[in-house]
């Protein structure tokens, strides 16, 4: 038994459900659970976990309706979602949405496990992570908080660099505004998406070799914002 983390499991099949709670504390891991869309959702926010695992087809409020709310709200612990459907566009949906992973019923638990495991792997290589982040001409030293250009540092309000680690964290990821509003300013700020726009033009001065013309920090229209590196 060798599994550290919590897990929300949300499920309204009685017999998955309670299969996959014996299973996974089993392997040591703290679990929680909701039976319905509506109680998952509520979980999920009340009390983040490490890790969820979503059935797609539930009452109430939809597997599909819960990872994108959280996802709309910054939220981004990895969630497997667990489908009875096997079309290639169920599945291209949850992970558009923002799932991690995803898996087929009927599934044997010792994939499911495998699966876990690798996502807590990842997680943990994640967050041990200190290694300089860079792009253009530019290095993020996640170690020390400061940003060098060129070689020469490059000054950052507290806001500044928490809205860059978060942009460069998660290259590639489309984050919508409220996203970075509570990555950056955390839940508590009332900010607005113009909040957001307003320090992105200040970043993209600082490390775009032109801020009309970013390569970095791109504006993904009616969403929010992606980084390449």
């Amino acid at each position: 038994m060798s599994g550290t983390g919590t897990i929300l499991i949300v499920e309204d099949d009685r017999s998955t459900r309670m299969a996959l709670i014996e299973s996974l504390q089993f392997e040591g891991y703290e679990v929680f659970w909701a039976g319905d869309g509506q109680a998952g959702l509520e979980a999920a926010l009340k009390r983040p976990a490490d890790l969820i695992i979503l059935d797609v087809m539930l009452p109430k409020v939809s597997g599909y309706e819960i990872c994108d709310t959280l996802r709309r709200h910054g939220l981004d612990m990895p969630i497997i979602m667990l489908t009875a459907k096997g079309q290639e566009y169920d599945r291209i949906q949850g992970l558009d949405i923002g799932a991690d992973d995803y898996i087929t019923k009927p599934f044997s638990m010792r994939e499911l496990l495998a699966r876990v495991k690798a996502v807590f792997r990842r997680e943990r290589r994640l967050r041990s992570l200190d290694e300089p982040i860079e792009f253009g001409g530019c290095r993020l030293d996640l170690a020390r908080r400061t940003l060098y250009r060129g070689g020469m540092e490059i000054a950052l309000t507290k806001t500044e660099y928490e809205l860059l680690k978060c942009f460069a964290s998660r290259a590639g990821r489309v984050l919508t505004r409220q996203a970075l509003l509570n990555a950056a300013w955390g839940f508590d700020y009332y900010g607005t998406d113009r909040t957001v726009d307003r320090f992105v033009t200040v970043l993209r001065k600082k490390i775009e070799d032109d801020p009309a013309r970013p390569r970095h920090i791109i504006t993904v229209h009616g969403a929010g914002y992606r980084f390449e590196i």
